[in-house]
């Protein structure tokens, strides 16, 4: 496979060849088999595009009307306003191997342990109805780790049909999404667009954390960037 790194001008052409012939075949079987087949049909390796004002931008293969979430980053340092192992026991539930932990998906209405979140200004908690706050994220800190993570995004749709066992795409749209705002992070949070995963559990005398992470729908990615251009 080229190691060459597509510039976007490039991209531009060979997906406008791409969509010209209409439905092909996946490379692979299950979820991973959309990504696989968009960069073997390029000639690219893994999300390797640059532009010279955006750098590397980062490739997304989507299914149209799928479902799936896509991890935009995780953020934990420095953010616990309680001890993670108390909030665990205060306030964890038992998952199927017994083990006491918090993996919550969290919105703005209180799960069955009373958490939620509360979305100021310029912060996200995780709040217990109580009043008691577990951790908080200032909203300029996630729009700096966003950007980091991902300065701009390619976004791919393709129709998706599954014919003797087998999955077939017709790549339709790419999108090329740059640049985000407090703002926007601010709304996307409000609206349970942009949703936040706890993944910790209590390993005795220390804490096991995943990484809290900070998810959204693929179909919803447009929303969280200021620009958009149809490619």
């Amino acid at each position: 496979m080229s190691q060459h790194q597509m510039t976007l001008d490039e991209f531009i052409k060979a997906f406008a060849k791409l969509k010209s012939q209409g439905w092909v075949k996946s490379e692979r079987h299950g979820s991973t088999g959309i990504g696989q087949t968009l960069e073997k049909l390029l000639g690219i390796s893994e999300n390797n595009i640059a532009s010279p004002d955006l750098g590397k931008i980062e490739l997304k293969a989507h299914r149209i009307n799928s479902s799936s979430m896509i991890t935009l980053f995780t953020f934990n340092r420095r953010v616990w306003k309680m001890k993670p192992l108390d909030a665990i026991r205060k306030y964890g539930s038992l998952d199927q191997n017994g083990r006491l932990g918090m993996y919550y998906t969290m919105s703005k209405k209180p799960n069955s342990q009373g958490l939620y979140l509360q979305i100021k200004n310029d912060t996200v908690s995780v709040q217990h109805t109580s009043g008691e706050a577990i951790a908080e994220w200032e909203i300029e800190a996630l729009v700096e780790r966003f950007i980091k993570k991902i300065p701009a995004l390619l976004l791919v749709s393709a129709d998706s049909k599954i014919e003797d066992d087998k999955e077939w795409f017709k790549f339709q749209t790419a999108k090329l999404l740059s640049g985000t705002s407090e703002k926007i992070i601010r709304e996307q949070i409000n609206q349970g667009n942009i949703l936040l995963d706890l993944r910790l559990h209590d390993k005795g005398a220390s804490v096991r954390n995943h990484g809290t992470g900070f998810r959204v729908f693929e179909e919803n990615l447009p929303l969280l960037f200021e620009t958009i251009r149809d490619l």
